[in-house]
């Protein structure tokens, strides 16, 4: 089998307004589906592009700097190509090798006639899901919301915090006053504090039985996360935009700089490396959870990841939804005790809107 083709289907997606990380998003966005044809009609697909960040910004890395990589190539050999494409990873966006990794494995479970999970090795069929907060701005909402979750079944809640500490403080309070003991709580403060800002909310919400602490402190201030955890009992979750992919794991496990590895398939290259952080995570018996992954079928994909490790114990459902899920004809959904479900279909296993797409369709790159 040999890789023929390599084209993206360019389409219009509507976000609704949204606030991530203190950033206003939404409005119109061109967003791309990649397509890996072979001489033997088996084609894999993924997503490119996200709800603030469009596949026109990748165009020009994936067509022009990875294709010519991918060309010719048999795409069962996916582990070789991906080391082919992250020699590139000073030229290209990590999102852009994602994009054709995810697309190399949809092929490669087909051939397979088998779900991906099933090809890593199912550890589970079902996981429990959190719901990711939008940033808002008074503490009653995140209260409000997170008990509309729990009325929904659901489990467990993350506050992508107003970023400013005492206020930060004040909504992880009014959180745990609304639900009690009744949900598992979490914090991701997004890289936004000082050292001793961080060292300030950390102990207030340890003092609160959080379950983890995200990303207090700057992605690369791997000397300052070694002080931070010294100082504190509740779990820190660091290494999500972490410099370096794969490769730049080490430092932060032998300098014990955070308790728990963090990364998704388009933050860390795609999947071949996401399941290879799982599992040097899982050597150092540490869990390694994994990150929102920006579009539907770059979710689909750490769904089956989830699945096929032992050591991820959530799954991410970044809110709201509206703005997270796009392209599929039915999308990854939470039941009602607060579980998502393993794939059953071959490769990915979920079908693409694709009279959707054509509707919206822009051009179509090659």
């Amino acid at each position: 089998m040999k890789i023929t083709d390599l084209s993206i289907t360019l389409h219009t997606w509507d976000v609704p307004p949204v606030n991530y990380t203190g950033t206003a998003a939404g409005g119109k966005k061109e967003v791309g589906v990649v397509t890996i044809g072979t001489d033997e009609g088996v084609e894999g697909h993924s997503f490119l592009g996200t709800s603030n960040q469009g596949a026109d910004e990748f165009l020009h890395e994936v067509i022009g700097r990875l294709k010519p990589v991918v060309i010719g190539r048999d795409p069962l050999d996916v582990g070789a190509i991906w080391q082919e494409l992250w020699k590139r990873n000073r030229l290209v966006d990590s999102k852009s090798i994602c994009a054709l990794d995810v697309a190399l494995w949809d092929i490669v479970g087909k051939v397979a006639n088998l779900p991906l999970h099933r090809l890593f090795g199912t550890y589970r069929d079902k996981a429990p899901a959190y719901a990711s907060s939008a940033v808002m701005e008074h503490p009653e909402e995140y209260a409000q919301e997170a008990l509309s979750f729990r009325e929904k079944g659901w489990t467990a809640y993350k506050i992508h915090p107003p970023r400013f500490w005492k206020k930060d403080i004040a909504v992880c309070e009014a959180v745990k006053q609304a639900v009690g003991d009744t949900m598992v709580l979490m914090l991701d403060s997004t890289w936004c504090y000082s050292y001793e800002e961080a060292l300030r909310v950390g102990l207030a919400i340890q003092e609160l039985g959080y379950y983890w602490y995200e990303d207090p402190l700057a992605e690369d201030d791997l000397y300052g996360y070694v002080k931070l955890k010294q100082k504190l009992d509740i779990p820190i979750l660091a290494t999500e935009h972490s410099p370096g992919g794969l490769y730049g794991f080490t430092s932060w496990i032998t300098e014990q700089a955070t308790d728990f590895l963090r990364g998704d398939v388009a933050l860390k290259s795609g999947i071949t490396p996401m399941l290879k952080i799982c599992h040097l995570a899982e050597g150092f018996r540490m869990k390694c959870e994994i990150h929102h992954g920006g579009n539907s079928l770059n979710n689909v994909a750490n769904l089956h990841i989830t699945m096929g490790v032992p050591n991820c114990e959530y799954f991410e459902v970044l809110q709201p939804d509206s703005a997270q899920k796009y392209g599929l004809v039915n999308d990854i959904e939470v039941d009602g005790e607060g579980f998502v479900h393993a794939p059953t279909g071959p490769g990915l296993g979920y079908e693409i809107d694709w009279e959707l797409i054509r509707r919206n369709q822009t051009r179509v790159v090659r």
